[in-house]
């Protein structure tokens, strides 16, 4: 099925809004969307979740399906996480487990998101999600397996970190004319491998367009495992991660007409094994780290039209890898590349650790900026070959 035959899926489907009192569910909460969510689930043809303008309460995320849209009202429209609660568990939670005792279990509610982890299984893909299903004495039982062994004499934590909205084992899912809104100051962090403000995970052909995602404490919009997701005319900013986080062997990406701006790490992460994209006429601006940060088997891939300025250490920077595990094969053309770097670091306009090779740049602009931070244009090291400036 194309992404047109899904777009037609969609709208044969059933609307359902949420929101005002007109609305279909009434309900400013994840709860009421998921409700609606639930109902198309059930009538098995796809369709569309049309929210309300107005702020909803977001405690746990919003789980979309294959074939379902969910779309808002623009800026009015915005999804809010609720504050962060954190407890310790009293027993170790072992890999496969539902259910996980704690020492405070008051602090959580059916439906809230949570996030499981240890002192040493708490970044990457070590931490363990789910929805809690229901809570009995100091037990919260959950939806998800376990996906590790934790242990409670290890800083065994759950805290309510979760995605906003979330889309797992699906085909032709749309996100549109929303904004999400993290409230990152008042929530507890979650790595990107295991979520996001959005995050996708074995999915295909899914389509994010007009959406904000802001101050997410984590990564703005995460998508692992994956073919064929694009992100256009979206906004990221004041995420504590990084703004836009494709990875663990995602293919064809299309990243295009967007503001990546402002986010603690780098404006566009790219991670393992991502391959055949293409990412265009973005603003990646003023992020902490890097505009882009490349590294693992991500190959093949075309940069066209990106103004990448302002960051704080290098505009494109490539990870460090071992020989034969190198970014190879990707054309950078017609970007600007200009006044990366910080008072306190000197920038780079691009940097390229060893075993990345057979980058080809074609009529970028890598320059200085009146500020002066970007003290150096090009750096290679010495075990780097074939890449051409031209």
């Amino acid at each position: 099925m194309t992404m047109k035959q899904a777009n037609m899926l969609c709208r044969k489907g059933r609307t359902i809004t949420v929101g005002g009192p007109a609305c279909d569910i009434e309900g400013f909460t994840s709860t009421a969307v998921q409700a609606a969510v639930d109902r198309l689930r059930r009538s098995g043809d796809g369709g569309t979740i049309r929210l309300d303008q107005g702020v909803f309460r977001m405690t746990g995320p919003i789980r979309l399906y294959s074939g379902m849209t969910l779309q808002g009202e623009g800026a009015g429209t915005v999804l809010r996480k609720t504050w962060g609660v954190k407890t310790r568990f009293t027993r170790d939670a072992d890999y496969g487990e539902l259910q996980a005792e704690v020492a405070d279990a008051s602090l959580f509610e059916p439906g809230m998101g949570l996030q499981l982890y240890d002192d040493s299984q708490k970044w990457g893909w070590d931490e363990s999600t789910a929805v809690i299903t229901r809570i009995e004495g100091n037990v919260l039982h959950f939806d998800r397996h376990l996906e590790r062994d934790y242990h409670a004499d290890d800083g065994g934590t759950v805290t309510n970190a979760c995605s906003i909205i979330e889309a797992v084992d699906v085909r032709y899912v749309r996100i549109c004319d929303l904004v999400v809104d993290g409230a990152a100051s008042d929530n507890h962090p979650i790595g990107g491998c295991r979520g996001g403000g959005i995050y996708l995970y074995k999915a295909g052909e899914c389509r994010i367009d007009h959406v904000e995602v802001r101050d997410f404490n984590g990564d703005g919009i995460s998508w692992q495992i994956t073919e064929d997701i694009t992100v256009r005319s979206s906004t990221v900013t004041g995420c504590t991660g990084s703004g836009l986080h494709p990875g663990a062997g995602s293919v064809r990406s299309l990243v295009t007409d967007c503001v990546l701006e402002g986010n603690r790490l780098a404006g566009l992460f790219i991670c393992w094994r991502v391959q055949h994209g293409e990412f265009s006429r973005n603003r990646i601006c003023g992020n902490g780290s890097f505009g882009i940060s490349i590294g693992h088997k991500d190959s093949y891939n075309r940069f066209d039209d990106n103004l990448i300025s302002d960051n704080g250490a290098s505009g494109v920077f490539f990870r460090e890898e071992k020989p034969g595990n190198g970014s190879i094969g990707n054309r950078w053309t017609r970007n600007i590349i200009a006044g990366n770097g910080s008072e306190a670091t000197p920038g780079y306009g691009v940097y390229v650790n060893g075993a990345s090779a057979d980058n080809a740049f074609v009529g970028n602009d890598i320059e200085n900026a009146a500020a002066g931070r970007q003290r150096t244009a090009v750096w290679l090291a010495e075990s780097v070959r074939g890449f051409t400036f031209a």
